[in-house]
């Protein structure tokens, strides 16, 4: 199968061609050339560049993985935000309309759609109304709205997915598992003892980004309905406090932990928790990989890239 990955240099894209690779697919890299090495130059703003890249892959099944993934740029850029979250996804479909209308598409949504809801939703299922308490979350609920037309208009083969928190090696430092694991590496190096923190009371549903790629893999090789939407989940809630506990305990240094509130959100939500099972029985996913043993890897690859950088 012809696979075409857009944000294929990110955080997720690079485990997912890996992943595609693995399974003998044929794999189209697509993303921002100065981010690494693409098989396509993507600009989703350039509908005409898009239609030329989809078009020039032929793909039979693509995963949109491209787009703004931080939440506090998000914030700082809401119109940007939505130019390239939503109606980059927007262009894209319309370049598979035109270009290979009979692709499979798994479109990479967010978990933060949902918003804070009432503690009697939990954990979130897919029929759980969208809450959006941020421009990304909002721009992401466009997404899949625009998605879920495209089906009922234009019968093109959508699939969403609502993905919860990833962590795992290779991410970008901003985000914060990252940044903890990263502080705490330089720490280890030599550096003050000096850890700091946003808000650590904040549960989320962490789940390792080689299981979310996997979930990924399975969609875009399955036949699960068009217009479907699946929660890529682990179904646990864990604080941010007891995941920096953890890391704390994986490096073995003391530190001081300190509050900064440049890395506090004005709109964080207090709990996430997801229930995966339609994914689960559309596909046969599971999450593999322990919590720990994320923690583990993240740890040794911020080691590493501490390393490398001195």
């Amino acid at each position: 199968m012809r696979v075409l990955v857009t944000g294929a240099n990110g955080f997720a894209g690079r485990h997912l061609v890996a992943a595609l690779r693995e399974r003998n697919h044929d794999v189209i890299r697509a993303g921002h050339v100065r981010d690494g090495d693409v098989d396509a130059g993507l600009d989703l703003e350039d509908l005409g560049n898009v239609r030329r890249v989809v078009a020039g892959a032929e793909p039979d099944a693509i995963v949109h993985l491209a787009g703004q993934a931080f939440v506090p740029a998000a914030t700082a850029d809401p119109l940007g935000t939505y130019n390239i979250n939503a109606l980059g996804t927007a262009r894209l479909l319309e370049a598979v309309r035109g270009g290979a209308p009979r692709a499979r598409v798994v479109v990479a949504g967010s978990a933060d759609v949902y918003g804070t809801q009432p503690r009697e939703a939990y954990p979130l299922r897919e029929s759980v109304a969208p809450n959006p308490s941020n421009p990304y979350a909002a721009s992401k609920v466009a997404a899949e709205a625009y998605s879920l037309a495209a089906v009922h208009t234009y019968d093109l083969d959508v699939v969403v997915t609502r993905s919860f928190n990833h962590i795992g090696p290779g991410q970008d430092g901003r985000f914060v598992v990252a940044s903890f694991a990263r502080q705490l590496a330089a720490i280890a190096a030599g550096e003050e003892p000096v850890l700091l923190v946003g808000n650590l009371e904040a549960r989320r549903d962490f789940l390792d980004v080689r299981d979310v790629v996997d979930a990924y893999v399975r969609l875009a090789e399955s036949r699960t309905p068009a217009g479907s939407i699946y929660n890529v989940a682990r179904g646990e809630a864990v604080a941010i406090k007891e995941i920096l506990r953890r890391l704390i305990t994986i490096a073995r240094v003391p530190v001081e932990v300190r509050e900064d509130p440049e890395r506090m959100r004005p709109a964080d939500v207090p709990l996430v928790i997801g229930d995966a099972a339609k994914l689960t029985a559309a596909t046969g996913w599971v999450p593999r990989i322990s919590l720990e043993r994320s923690l583990r890897d993240i740890y040794d690859d911020a080691r590493e890239r501490v390393s490398a950088a001195r």
